[in-house]
């Protein structure tokens, strides 16, 4: 802890110390300022500093600070309700609720209180500073410090300037965060900045999602957390962060932007009105054992699905010879099932098999698989140039060139090969399931099983449901993701599914936000990973996937669902156009050959 007093902003007052500017004036006091803390009135001011008091005795038992060290920081910050006290401060900081009104209210006493040097911040999460700014007299000394929740914790905050602020307002709100030992990024005034402007956007389209019964909530969850790594599902942040927050966050994004993907999903209205705010009524998407609880309970009026027994499957054949044709063939033979893996050609057969004793032989390697069950595994796996050694399977996986005329030809072929009950399944991720189901005169009998690539190390199946799939096929294909250790979750034919669905349309704002010249591609992938714990930016995950791949999912997302916010972003095509693709071409967002 430091112990001398900073030169910066040696005085920093709080207005509003509820979670967040509790947990300001904390961090702020931990770096040796005076802080004054001021509240609406005298009983929420000892409720503030109970609040404060907990917390920093939690911290003590942790082993996090001193009790010395401790008494030091309690010391160290004021609890009040006079407005005036911020007249001593060098910095105010505002963490009053999130109406706009309101705060331009409170800036416009503080303009009058505060002396003209003082630098005012708002900590607004989408409200317009501009706006707030407009209330005093020195616009030009007013910044957004937006900290991410639980303060303390969290390690990005948002240095928001508008037109107006000079360049030194806005340095050393920086400075300031960096003082305190955060990482501060600088944005404009644009409806919820980088974080929450790419964020709520992507939050909503799930809940319009669960609201069209696209998807169950818990499969909608479970998608974006095994599909793409995050570390909550949007439903269950959405209860987190609490549903009226949220409805209001959006409200105010789409008065300012007018974009149709930031008007709140009626769903997030309806359950406000109900008062099933999320966590902290007990009930929202989820219901919770208690009012704050994060433990999930069911739902007392929620009857248990039927459940329709699947076929059998002893058998399998997979098409392809490429990189998900053989983890998918990897993943049954692993699971106990004969597998034929069938090529275009023998030799190509051959090689794919091949390719899959390596990665066995990798598994062995780093200790994950005994060479007894990688000889097992093996010795299930047969190859194949001829699609007529199919005749005898219970499941065809598909899992050749996302080519609809490819696929079409293929099922058309498998028609007439596979035995009746046969399940046919395709890989696709973007084409739609029916159009390969009608080029067979067996609809009933396709679906789609959409892996995730690598499809031995990645736990999610999406399994697609066209309008014509019999109910024994999706729950066949249901009992063999469980059999083999996937966790499927069911939604039906249409383009992204789920986990592309709400993936791209963020990935195509966050290029839209670089093509506006908002905020660098550093910041926005810093953003995004400190302020939402996501495992990767925006824009090193398009790089990863690939420009081109990701081009013709935005593409696909816009010609199905005609919304001009879902139109890929100029920038995006042009890249794509000059072989900039990300890493496999060496150039996309980031240059990678020369690291």
């Amino acid at each position: 802890m430091t112990e001398h007093t900073p030169q910066l902003f040696p005085v920093v007052a709080v207005v509003g110390l509820g979670t967040m500017g509790a947990g300001i004036a904390e961090i702020t006091a931990r770096s040796g300022r005076e802080v004054i803390g001021i509240e609406l009135d005298a009983a929420a001011a000892r409720a503030a500093r109970l609040r404060i008091e907990e917390s920093t005795a939690h911290s003590v038992e942790r082993g996090r600070m001193s009790a010395d060290e401790r008494s030091a920081l309690l010391g160290r910050i004021g609890f009040g309700h006079d407005l005036g006290a911020a007249a001593r401060a060098a910095l105010v900081v505002e963490e009053i609720p999130e109406r706009l009104e309101l705060k331009r209210e409170l800036f416009a006493e503080l303009d009058r209180i505060c002396p003209p040097e003082t630098v005012l911040a708002t900590g607004t999460t989408a409200l317009s500073v501009t706006r707030i700014a407009a209330a005093t007299q020195r616009p030009e000394r007013v910044v957004g410090l937006h900290f991410f929740n639980p303060a303390p914790v969290m390690e990005l905050v948002e240095v928001v300037r508008t037109v107006l602020t000079t360049g030194a307002a806005a340095e050393s709100a920086a400075e300031f965060a960096r003082s305190l030992g955060k990482s501060p990024v600088s944005v404009g005034d644009r409806p919820g900045f980088i974080v929450n402007g790419l964020l709520f956007a992507y939050l909503n389209q799930a809940a319009a999602m669960f609201e069209s019964r696209y998807a169950t909530r818990e499969d909608i969850d479970a998608a974006m957390r095994l599909g793409c790594g995050l570390p909550m599902g949007p439903l269950a942040l959405l209860d987190l962060i609490g549903i009226d927050t949220a409805r209001t966050v959006l409200e105010a994004m789409y008065a300012q932007s007018h974009d149709r993907l930031h008007a709140p999903a009626p769903v997030l209205g309806q359950l406000s009105a109900a008062g099933l705010l999320g966590r902290k009524s007990g009930r929202g998407f989820y219901t919770y054992a208690a009012p704050g609880s994060s433990r999930v309970v069911p739902d007392p009026d929620r009857a248990a699905a039927e459940r329709v027994t699947g076929r059998q499957v002893r058998e399998v054949g997979v098409c392809g010879s490429g990189t998900m044709a053989t983890g998918i063939a990897e993943v049954f033979a692993k699971a106990g099932y004969p597998v034929l893996l069938v090529a275009r050609s023998q030799e190509k057969a051959d090689r794919a098999r091949a390719a899959l004793a390596k990665s066995l032989d990798r598994m062995v390697g780093k200790g994950r698989l005994s060479e007894a069950d990688r000889d097992a595994a093996l010795g299930r796996v047969s190859a194949s140039g001829s699609l007529e050694d199919l005749a005898s399977a219970d499941l065809v996986l598909e899992a050749v060139a996302e080519d609809l005329a490819v696929k079409q030809e293929l099922f058309a072929s498998l028609d007439k090969i596979c035995k009746p009950g046969a399940v046919l399944a395709t890989t696709t991720s973007s084409l739609p399931v029916i159009r390969c189901a009608t080029a067979t005169g067996r609809p009933r009998d396709v679906v789609g099983m959409h892996f995730f690539n690598p499809a031995p190390a990645m736990k999610l199946v999406e399994v697609v449901s066209t309008v014509l799939t019999a109910e024994d096929v999706t729950a066949t294909v249901l009992e063999l993701c469980q059999a083999v250790r996937k966790h499927p979750v069911v939604c039906g034919d249409r383009a992204g599914f789920i986990v592309n669905a709400l993936l791209f349309p963020y990935l195509n704002d966050a290029v839209r936000m670089i093509e506006e010249h908002y905020a660098s591609v550093d910041d926005v992938d810093t953003a995004i990973r400190l302020g939402c714990g996501y495992p990767m930016g925006p824009f090193a995950l398009l790089d990863v996937v690939g420009l081109d791949v990701s081009l013709t999912i935005e593409k696909v997302l816009h010609a199905e669902f005609r919304e001009p916010g879902l139109a890929p972003a100029p920038l995006l095509e042009h890249l794509v156009a000059a072989g900039c693709l990300g890493r496999k071409s060496g150039r996309g967002f980031r240059d990678h050959a020369r690291r």
